[in-house]
C-alpha cells in the first residue's frame, strides 16, 4: 500500500470519511508519507530512486549543449529505453520528456531577476488588486525550465498581455516534491533551505509567486507549511504562491483580465490534475478558457496515472496505465478540438495511451492561441 501511494491526496479530498472534522482525524496521504519516511530513514533509498528524484542534477547534465541531442536520441531509441529500464527501472513504454539546452531561464533573460529587475518588471506601471500585486516572480520549475521551456514562455506571454509584470527568481532549485514522494525528508529540507529564502525575499520586494506545475505550487502552498508550521518565511511564501489560472481569475474578478480574444478554441477536453484539485481553488482553468467565445470545456476530474515518477517505473507501469485508462477513454470519446491538462506530465501520460497519436496542448498555450499572441 505504501509503495502504491503516490501522494495524490485525492482520497483525503473526496473519498475518506474520517478526515476532519471527524473525531478520528485521519490524514491518509500523510500517514503514508510517514511510512515512507520511516522506511527511508531505516533502510535508505536506492540509487536508482535518488537519480530519478534528482531533477535538478539530471536536467543540468542532460541539457549540456554537447550532450543534449545525444541524450534525446538515446531516450528515443529502443536500445536506449532498454538500457534505462535495466539500469534505472524506467519502463520502456513510459513517456519521458525531451531535454533542451536553451532552457526557459535562458529564453527569458530579458525579464531580469528579482535581485536585478529590468524591462517591463522594472519600470512599467502595474495595477494591484486586494488579492494580487500585479507583479510576479516566476518559479520556472525543473520541468518547465529543462523539458518544456515553451510552457514558461506561454505563461509570460499571457501574463504580459494582461498587464502583469513577470520577473525570474534570482535562483531556484527543485521544489522537493520528487523527494517527498520517496519519504526523503532530509532532501526536502535541503531544497527548502535553498528555495524559501529566495522566494521570501521576492515577496518582501513586492512580488507574488507563480509556478506553472501544479505539484510545485502544492509543495509551497501545502506540504512545506505542514512540515514547517513555525517557519514564518514558509508561511509567507505559501500565502503568496499562486497557480497561473488562479492568478488570472483573481485579476478577472477585479475587471483586469483582457477578453480581446481573436480565435475560438472549439471543444476542449480538459483533464484536471490531482495536485490542482487538492488546492481547493475550484476549476479556474476551465473558467478562464470558457471566457473565450466559441469555446466549450469538458473537465475530467480523474487521476491520469502518471503521478510523478510512479508512472515511469517498470514495476508500477501496468498499474499506472490502468489508473489512467478512464481519462484516456474520456479524451478519445470527446473527439474534441483540443485536449489539455495543467500538468504537462499528465498530458504526456494521456498521449501515450491514445490509439491515434495526438499531442496535448497546455491550457496556457490554448489561451495564448485564443489571444492571437
Amino acid at each position: 500500500m505504501v509503495d502504491h501511494c503516490y501522494l495524490c491526496d485525492v482520497c483525503f479530498m473526496t473519498k475518506c470519511p474520517y478526515v476532519p472534522p471527524h473525531p478520528w482525524n485521519v490524514d491518509f496521504p500523510h500517514l503514508m508519507l510517514r511510512a515512507k519516511a520511516v522506511r527511508a530513514r531505516g533502510e535508505g533509498i536506492a540509487v536508482r530512486e535518488r537519480v530519478l528524484a534528482a531533477t535538478d542534477a539530471v536536467g543540468a547534465i542532460a541539457g549540456i549543449p554537447v550532450l543534449v541531442e545525444i541524450v534525446n536520441a538515446v531516450n528515443a531509441s529502443k536500445p536506449g529505453r532498454a538500457l534505462l529500464q535495466k539500469t534505472l527501472g524506467v519502463d520502456r513504454t513510459a513517456p519521458i520528456p525531451k531535454y533542451y539546452a536553451r532552457t526557459a531561464r535562458k529564453r527569458l533573460t530579458r525579464l531580469g531577476t528579482t535581485d536585478q529587475p529590468r524591462g517591463a518588471a522594472a519600470g512599467d506601471e502595474v495595477t494591484a488588486t486586494p488579492a494580487t500585486t500585479g507583479r510576479v516572480a516566476l518559479f520556472t520549475t525543473c520541468y518547465g525550465n529543462r523539458n518544456e521551456p515553451q510552457l514558461d514562455e506561454d505563461l509570460v506571454a499571457v501574463f504580459a498581455h494582461n498587464g502583469i509584470a513577470v520577473t525570474l527568481l534570482a535562483q531556484e532549485h527543485c521544489c522537493g516534491m520528487p523527494r517527498l514522494e520517496l519519504g526523503d525528508l532530509e532532501g526536502v529540507a535541503r531544497l527548502k533551505e535553498a528555495n524559501i529564502p529566495q522566494l521570501a525575499r521576492a515577496v518582501a520586494a513586492g512580488y507574488d509567486l507563480v509556478a506553472p506545475i501544479p505539484s510545485c505550487v502544492l509543495m509551497f502552498k501545502q506540504e512545506l507549511p505542514l512540515m514547517y508550521p513555525e517557519d514564518a518565511d514558509v508561511q509567507r511564501v505559501a500565502r503568496h504562491m499562486f497557480d497561473p489560472f488562479e492568478y488570472l481569475m483573481l485579476r478577472h474578478e477585479a475587471g483586469l483580465l483582457r477578453t480581446d480574444f481573436k480565435a475560438p478554441l472549439g471543444k476542449i477536453s480538459y483533464h484536471v490534475p490531482c495536485h490542482l484539485r487538492v488546492q481547493n481553488l475550484g476549476l479556474k482553468t476551465r473558467d478562464a478558457l470558457r471566457l473565450v467565445p466559441g469555446t466549450t470545456v469538458e473537465p475530467i476530474e480523474r487521476c491520469s496515472g502518471h503521478n510523478g515518477t510512479y508512472g515511469l517505473k517498470q514495476r508500477f507501469r501496468a498499474a499506472s496505465v490502468k489508473i489512467g485508462r478512464p481519462v484516456v477513454q474520456r479524451v478519445e470519446a470527446a473527439q474534441a478540438d483540443h485536449y489539455a491538462s495543467d500538468c504537462p506530465m499528465a498530458g504526456r501520460q494521456i498521449e501515450s495511451g491514445l490509439k491515434s497519436a495526438r499531442a496535448p496542448e497546455h491550457p496556457l498555450r490554448l489561451l495564448r492561441i485564443a489571444y492571437g499572441l
